[in-house]
């Protein structure tokens, strides 16, 4: 059911996580179609359902039946952002990948700026925030912090990234048959896989329907994910903040013996209780980001799926159900 004719040899997949989006997922649909439509390619929208609670699954099923190139991937449960986009780009037959949100905050309009870079030569088209204005000032914060934070410590430039991208055939099998790990991150294992890259400005635009689906703790998690995935920096910190404690150790210890030379009291509640509390610190968040890079060791030994699929739509030649998203 892909969108052909003739003159169309090249085929697209429009890769689309959703959650809770039913209020909007048709219009984002038909935005996108409508786009694609005058892109002359052949194109597949593949829709990934992230245990939704509402009726997304059901309007995918839906547009489906009203539109050739529409399929659905309904997970089992919420897996996350993360893990619906990998079960879109496995599921995908495209030339090229295309990855978007279902908000629309993406703007569909850009694809096909994104075609023809791919045209000349790129490989790696990477769709980055120019404007945010629409955002709330919080939400533009947490994510300049964010970014920022990894773009220092992981050694990959993704300020004002996002995960409207453009994949070649050539990236897209990369990071599905090579790249094994559990704990992923889009945004930088695109970065991370080289070959010819480019970057097109957008400016997000105002959520189609409802509220942004990202909350604190999970963009935390996020970040802890993408941290670890990506750097053993903050191993590094471990050994800087040992390197402080002792030497704060010997600045106190030389006060305590001048002290103690000059005839003078040795200070004493109030100092020990200081020390303490500071080697005690460090030492808590030593064990804290150790705890960080165990805890993904621990993970990827565990070798589960990164997702369960509990239903598809589209997928002809497909079982219905079907557990997927493990690496051998």
């Amino acid at each position: 059911m892909i969108q052909e004719n003739d003159k169309r040899n090249t085929l697209i997949s429009v890769v689309i996580p959703a959650y809770n989006e039913a209020a909007g997922i048709e219009h984002a649909i038909n935005e996108i179609k409508h786009v694609l439509d005058g892109c002359e390619v052949g194109y597949e929208l593949i829709i990934v359902d992230d245990g939704s609670r509402d009726r997304t699954f059901e309007k995918v099923q839906e547009l489906e039946k009203k539109h050739n190139g529409v399929k659905g991937i309904q997970f089992s449960r919420n897996f996350g952002k993360e893990a619906a986009l990998l079960a879109g780009i496995e599921a995908a037959k495209g030339d090229a990948v295309i990855t978007m949100d279902a908000d629309l905050q993406h703007p569909p309009s850009l694809i096909p700026e994104m075609l023809a870079k791919w045209k000349e030569g790129f490989k790696v088209v990477h769709g980055v925030k120019r404007d945010r204005s629409s955002e709330s000032r919080f939400t533009r914060w947490r994510a300049v912090a964010f970014n920022h934070l990894l773009s220092l410590l992981g050694g990959i430039d993704i300020q004002h990234s996002s995960d409207f991208k453009l994949l070649d055939r050539i990236a897209v099998d990369v990071i599905v048959q090579q790249l094994p790990e559990k704990r992923r991150f889009y945004r930088g294992l695109a970065n991370w896989v080289g070959f010819e890259q480019t970057n097109i400005p957008f400016s997000v635009q105002s959520r189609g329907v409802g509220d942004g689906k990202w909350s604190i703790i999970a963009l935390i998690d996020l970040a802890t994910t993408a941290i670890v995935s990506f750097t053993s920096a903050p191993l590094r910190i471990v050994s800087l903040l040992g390197l402080i404690t002792l030497i704060f150790g010997v600045i106190v210890s030389t006060e305590a013996l001048w002290s103690w030379f000059q005839g003078k009291a040795v200070s004493g509640f109030t100092t020990i209780i200081i020390t303490l509390l500071i080697i005690g610190s460090f030492i808590m968040i030593s064990l804290g980001i150790v705890g960080e890079y165990i805890a993904k060791m621990y993970e990827e030994i565990k070798a589960r799926p990164l997702y369960l699929v509990k239903s598809r739509c589209g997928f002809e030649d497909e079982r219905n159900t079907n557990c997927s998203g493990k690496h051998d």
